[in-house]
This record gives structure tokens, sequence and C-alpha cells, in this order.
């Protein structure tokens, strides 16, 4: 190959030009991206950017310092608008188009934002995905607000909420699942995240929906489906991203819920995806899945990277998806996978005090493990299940004796 491009300067499109140089290609490597400058990194900003303790240009993406070394043809503020699979051919926001020998597709996700029916568009309504997002609510926040309401208790709307108690705002977190996190923690892990938050003065909210956000030109109240409602200044609306793949309609690539692609990464020849919009079957689990998580990024950004130098000799992409999240002073860290109807067992500490690792089950393997304040024992974990064999249950329940 003599040219290389990567669509999206995300976490996962610079990791990708960093293994691409790093496999020894030589030619041409183009980094395209609609945004006028390289992104910021995600997780400080529902934290210390938010809190104002980090400053907004120390939240650089890791590849950020050594952009000059990888000799890119980087073009910030052209997006790509088209994609033709057959011929690798890329139609561009500049009205022109451009042809490469290989291809990664790495524009992450977009924000799911409320309708505008319900008034999701009222100002004093945020979503948080970039620096800008970020900048937005912190200057809403700065303006002495009564009370702060998070739509959402996943990882994002969780944050958020543990940050602006911090700053000491009144805030509620409304969730219309029966617990937080539910989509990616069991019952008995959600119920102590909500406990968590309702020690520190949160008014959580389960099981219920937003009805409308109401107010003049700038939101006021938020009204739930059970028809009650809470006065709001600063609503911060953290309900999930969708891959960002409408521009691909019509490109010859399988789309569902993200890129399709093979075990390898490989979504066509000579194209890969990597990051928020790649769904691909994880062997070691057995399962098609899409990861939207900060390491994640970076390993497939980099095995895709890799993997379209090496051509049809890619390895298989099988790793252990790991996330985490700071909330107050508990720092919840996952490594593995958890199912729906795995078993969970805590084997240390305990979930009353808050601090505690509990392990998950799945027949006779040992699929994920969830620490709270407990990072050696969760690495210890994350190092077995990537043993050749994955961890064994048996095994996993002596770990730590």
């Amino acid at each position: 190959m003599d040219h290389i491009a990567i669509v999206g300067a995300s976490l996962a499109g610079l990791s990708a030009a960093e293994a691409v140089r790093g496999a020894g290609f030589g030619g041409t490597l183009t980094v395209l991206d609609a945004a006028p400058e390289i992104p910021s990194d995600r997780p400080p900003l529902s934290k210390q950017v938010l809190a104002g303790t980090m400053a907004p240009h120390d939240a650089r993406l890791p590849q950020a310092s050594v952009l000059e070394d990888l000799d890119l043809d980087l073009r910030l503020g052209v997006g790509a608008t088209g994609f033709s699979a057959a011929d690798r051919t890329l139609h561009l926001s500049d009205g022109s188009t451009l042809t490469a020998d290989g291809i990664v597709l790495a524009t992450g996700g977009t924000p799911r934002r409320l309708p505008d029916a319900i008034g999701g568009s009222l100002e004093g309504v945020h979503v948080l995905r970039d620096l800008d997002h970020c900048l937005a609510i912190r200057e809403d926040l700065g303006r002495a607000p009564r009370r702060v309401v998070v739509i959402g208790a996943g990882f994002i709307g969780a944050e958020v909420a543990s940050t602006s108690r911090e700053l000491g705002l009144e805030v509620s977190m409304v969730e219309a699942l029966p617990l937080p996190m539910q989509r990616v923690l069991p019952g008995e892990i959600g119920g102590f995240v909500a406990e968590v938050h309702r020690d520190h003065g949160v008014d959580v909210r389960l099981g219920v929906g937003v009805a409308a956000l109401e107010g003049g030109d700038r939101v006021e109240r938020v009204r739930l489906t059970d028809g009650s409602t809470l006065d709001a200044d600063v609503v911060v609306v953290g309900v999930g991203v969708s891959p960002t793949v409408d521009w691909l309609e019509g490109s010859g690539l399988t789309l569902d819920d993200g890129i399709v692609c093979d075990a390898t990464c490989r979504a066509a020849p000579g194209v890969v995806a990597a990051g928020d919009l790649a769904r691909w079957p994880n062997e070691r689990y057995g399962e098609v899945m899409r990861v939207e998580q900060w390491e994640h990024a970076i390993e497939q950004g980099t095995h895709a990277g890799r993997r379209l130098v090496a051509g049809d000799t890619g390895e298989v992409f099988a790793p252990i998806p790991w996330f985490w999240s700071d909330q107050y002073d508990r720092k919840i860290q996952v490594a593995g996978r958890v199912g729906p109807d795995d078993e969970v067992r805590v084997v240390v500490g305990s979930i009353e005090e808050r601090r505690f690792v509990a392990m998950f089950r799945r027949g006779d393997r040992c699929t994920a493990v969830l620490g709270v304040n407990r990072p050696a024992q969760v690495i210890r974990a994350r190092m077995r299940m990537g043993e050749p064999g994955g961890l064994a249950w048996s095994d996993a329940l002596t770990l730590y004796e």
C-alpha cells in the first residue's frame, strides 16, 4: 500500500495511526476529522475539567504529543460525507474525493439527545461528549444554579452527578431503568451505586422516565412520567451514544448498530474499523459486541492499524474489556464482560463497607471482575483472565487467599 486514510482523529483513529507507522508503513498517511482541532481526552471532561481542577488544554489525547513524529497528512475541519467500499473512495465535506489503498474508520459516536418535542432544545440542556460540551456545562454551573438534574445513571450521568455534588450543588439523577448502570452491571452492584449517590445527598429517581422539560427559553423544570416535577436550572442528558455511521449509508458496508466487522476488525477488503462504531465477534466471549470504553479505543485502534498493514494475515481481536469510573471517593473498575445471567459473588470485602471485589461466573469460567477501591486485586484478576484458557471459576474463588 502507498496511501492509508484514517477517518476520525479520535483516540481510536490516532492509535491506529501510531500502529500503522509502528508496523513499518512509510507511505502517505492521511487523517481526516470534521472538527477544527484534535479532540480532547474524554475521561477528565466529566470530572476534573468540569470541576475546574484541570485546565481544558491539559485534557489532551495521549497521542497529541507525538503527532509530528507520525508524519501525517492531517486534515482538520474536513469530514467524510460518503464512502464507497468497493474502490475505497471517500467523499469529503470540502467537495473533494480521496481514494486510498487502505481505510481506517474511526468516527466514534454521537450523544443521544432528548427530542425537541419534549423540550430537549431549551437553553440549559446539555450533553457531554467533547470539550465544548464540557465548557458549556461548566459555564452554566458557574451561574449559581439552584438545582442540577442529570438524566441517565450510566457512567457519564453518574460522574456528572458526582462532580456537581462536589461543587456543592443540589442534584437529582433520573434513570428510566430500575437501577443505575443496569445494562453493564447486575442489580446488586447497581443498587450499590445508587446508595453511594444517596449517601452524598443526590436525589436518585429510578424506574421513571422524562415526560417533558419545561420553561420559557431556558429549562426550569423536568416533568417525570410518574407525574412529579423537579426544579432544574441545568439539565445534563447522559443516555448513551449512537455510532456515527449515517454517512456510510450506501457504502457497501454492513451497518447494524455500528459497522459490522469480522473477528480481525476487517469491514471490507482494505477497510477496518475501530472504537465506538466497530461491532465485531469477540471470540473470547463468543459474543458480537460494540464497546464504548477509553482503553478499548486504544487497543482496537492499534489492532486495526496493524491488521490493515498486515493484510490477510491479521490476527483476531479478542480483548478483555476494561473500564473504570471515579465517583466521589470511590473508584469502580471492571475487567471482562458481564452477562445478564452471570452469577456474581463478592470475594473480598463487602458491599456494605463500599470497598469490595466481585467475581462473575458463566459456566466454569470467570467472565469478569469488579472492584471498588481495590485496584490491585482487579489488575491481578485481569491478568489471569488474559492467560491462555482464561480464568477458571474454581481458581477465581481462591485467587486472593
